[in-house]
This record gives structure tokens, C-alpha cells and sequence, in this order.
């Protein structure tokens, strides 16, 4: 399906509601038209002129045997994509767009953009609201950037893509996930990834587990912990409980662990460099810890100013992992990677694969 062919449909409806959204310029309160119309009569009406335009364009591109690609795309159900910072979603008559985690702006010079859910149209600059359906109106091309260091969206109609250069954390969770390091949570989009939330205690935890190459350690533990807010039973209680017998950590207090805690980039860099040997459970000053980590070749000085000033998300989390792979284990010459690779953890194969996966230039 292409774009040339998507460019008139819906044009007697869309033009209706575009004279009533220029009328009574809605708002929140006075909505330009009913959720009822705009997702049921509005709806069947677009989708019964798209699939007439659709069916006439492609029987005469048929007929004249000039059926081709373009440069621009569309696609007739709704599609997934992760994005990063400054990645572009270009859309056109009949673009829906769906931000499902992180932060997108709308921008277009002329026409209209409508927030179906509310049923208001929204003016350029907006950012747009998590979870509500947006749709390009009529004669009017509209840009979708990302803000955020990552975002999930779902879109539909003619698109376009432009991609930035910016840091890639979104390939960073699958090169890290090709290794065995990182599997995402249960979140039905977006891969499971959650890059644009704040990691847990357990999360952190988990990852530190694996980076020392030990997972299928902790999850053949069968032994007791003193903490009773992780649920006996659960793989949650194998790693906590492995992780307090090995010595990794002392829980938050003697009889809790707060799985669910968020931490901040000090508490997972000072996993990171116990995993690396630069640090151990004794230490309990955190305080330094992004100095440490400097000193030890971890992270660079500009990473170090960036992860303080910034609210530490599990994109972070990923970005740290990533690169630790290649810092050197205390007193040896060889690299968390190789040690990794020796233990079993991912064959040759698998980090070659992951490393071609990442081309962003690190900060």
C-alpha cells in the first residue's frame, strides 16, 4: 500500500471535521466532536473511503502496469517501533500515531491534528499524551519527534522515518538481550524493555547476578533469606536469596529488601564495579562511587556529569552493562567480556552479533 494512493482518502469527512475544528476551536471541556462519533460513524466512514481509494488506485496502477515502490511508506494496520532521541515519524491525511512510553512532540505548519481519544484538536509544539490516538487530518503533514532518550510508538496510514544519531539505547537492550544479559520484563509492548522507567532494587540486582556470570547459580538456589517482602518460592526470592548467602548484598534492612524500590545511578554503578572487582560489599559509602568508576576506566567524565544530572532510567541501566563489557577486570588484562565469554555466558557468535547490533557513537 502507498502513501500516493492514501493522499485523498477520508476527504469529505476529514474536511467536515477540520470547518468544525476551525469554528469552534475546542478544548478539554468543549470537545470538537463526540468519542461516540469520532470511533464509531467518523471511523467506519474513513476506513470505508480508504478501502474505495485503495481498491480504484490499485486497479489502475494494475491496469497501466506502473505499480512501483517510493520512497514513502504505509501500512494498513497498526505497527510497532522503538525509537530513540530525536528520531523523526513523518505523517500525513489519515496518520494515526500512538505514543505508548517516553515523550513525542507534534509539529506541522498548517491544517489540524486531532486527539481522538479527547476528541480536541491540538496545536503544533504538543506533546502528546500516552496512550491516545492522534490522527493527521486532512491537507496537513505533521513531524512526530522524540524527546526522550527512548520511546515506544504505534502508528498507522503513510509514514515516513528519520533517524537520528543519537545514543542507541534501544540497540544496546538487544545486543545486551543476544547475550543472555538483559530479557526485559513482561510488558506487552515496547519488547519488555521499560527503558523509559526507573529500574528496581531486584532488577539491579538480577543484572549484577548475570554480569558475574552466575545466573544459573541463583536460580538453582534452594536455600532461605531473612527478607520477608520477597515472596518465597519465586525466582525473585532465588536471586535475593543467592545474592544475600554469596555476600552481594545486605538487603535494606535485617529482615526487608524492597524489590520494588527504585536505585539511582550510584547504587547499580557500585554493582557494576563489584562485578568488576574495583569495589566489594563492605563498602558502604556511595557517595564516590561515579569517581570510582571514572578512576577505573567504567565510564568516561562527560558519562559521569550526564549520570548525575539526570533521573537514572533502565536505559541507563543498559547503557552501563553495554559498556562495562569492555572494561578491564581488576588486576588482570582481561575485559568483563572475555570473562564472560570463558564462563559460557554467550559464545563468540552471539558478542559479535551484539556489538554489530550497536553503531551510535558512545558519549
Amino acid at each position: 500500500m502507498k502513501k500516493t494512493s492514501l493522499l485523498v482518502m477520508g476527504f469529505l469527512t476529514l474536511s467536515a471535521l477540520l470547518v468544525f475544528a476551525y469554528a469552534a476551536g475546542g478544548d478539554a471541556s468543549d470537545p470538537l466532536a463526540s468519542l461516540s462519533y469520532l470511533n464509531g460513524s467518523f471511523s467506519s466512514m474513513v476506513d470505508t473511503r480508504v478501502t474505495q481509494k485503495l481498491d480504484a488506485s490499485d486497479a489502475a496502477l494494475l491496469e497501466n502496469g506502473t505499480l512501483s515502490d517510493t520512497a514513502d511508506s504505509s501500512t494498513s494496520t497498526w505497527t510497532e517501533i522503538r525509537l530513540k532521541a530525536s528520531d523523526m515519524l513523518t505523517g500525513s491525511t489519515g496518520t494515526n500515531v500512538l505514543v505508548l512510553a517516553g515523550s513525542v512532540q507534534v509539529s506541522f505548519s498548517s491544517g489540524a491534528v486531532v486527539d481522538v481519544t479527547t476528541g480536541t484538536a491540538i496545536s503544533s509544539g504538543s506533546i502528546l499524551t500516552a496512550n491516545h490516538r492522534y490522527l493527521v487530518a486532512e491537507d496537513t503533514s505533521a513531524v512526530f519527534t522524540v524527546l526522550s532518550k527512548t520511546a515506544v510508538v504505534d502508528y498507522q496510514g503513510p509514514y515516513g522515518f528519520s533517524y537520528s544519531d543519537s545514543t542507541d539505547y534501544n540497540a544496546m537492550a538487544a545486543a545486551l538481550k543476544t547475550m543472555h544479559l538483559f530479557k526485559g520484563s513482561f510488558t506487552g509492548y515496547g519488547k519488555g524493555y521499560d527503558l523509559e522507567v526507573s529500574p528496581t532494587r531486584l532488577q539491579a540486582l538480577i543484572m549484577f547476578i548475570r554480569v558475574l556470570g552466575e545466573e544459573d547459580a541463583a536460580l538453582s538456589w534452594s536455600g532461605s533469606s531473612p527478607f520477608t517482602d520477597v515472596a518465597a518460592g519465586t525466582q525473585a526470592a532465588q536471586y535475593v536469596g543467592y545474592a544475600y548467602e554469596r555476600g552481594y548484598t545486605n538487603g535494606f534492612s535485617a529482615t526487608t529488601f524492597r524489590p520494588a524500590q527504585t536505585i539511582t545511578a550510584n547504587q547499580y554503578m557500585e554493582f557494576m564495579l563489584r562485578a568488576l572487582g574495583y569495589s566489594s560489599t563492605s563498602n558502604t559509602d556511595l557517595s564516590d562511587t561515579l569517581s570510582r568508576a571514572v578512576n577505573a576506566g567504567v565510564i568516561t567524565s562527560k558519562e559521569q556529569e550526564l549520570l548525575r544530572s539526570e533521573v537514572f532510567l533502565r536505559a541507563d541501566l543498559v547503557y552501563i552493562s553495554y559498556y562495562a563489557l569492555d572494561s578491564l577486570v581488576a588486576g588482570t588484562s582481561e575485559t568483563l567480556r572475555d570473562t564472560l565469554l570463558i564462563k559460557g555466558v554467550f559464545t563468540t557468535s552471539e558478542s559479535a552479533s551484539a556489538q554489530a547490533m550497536v553503531t551510535s557513537i558512545r558519549k
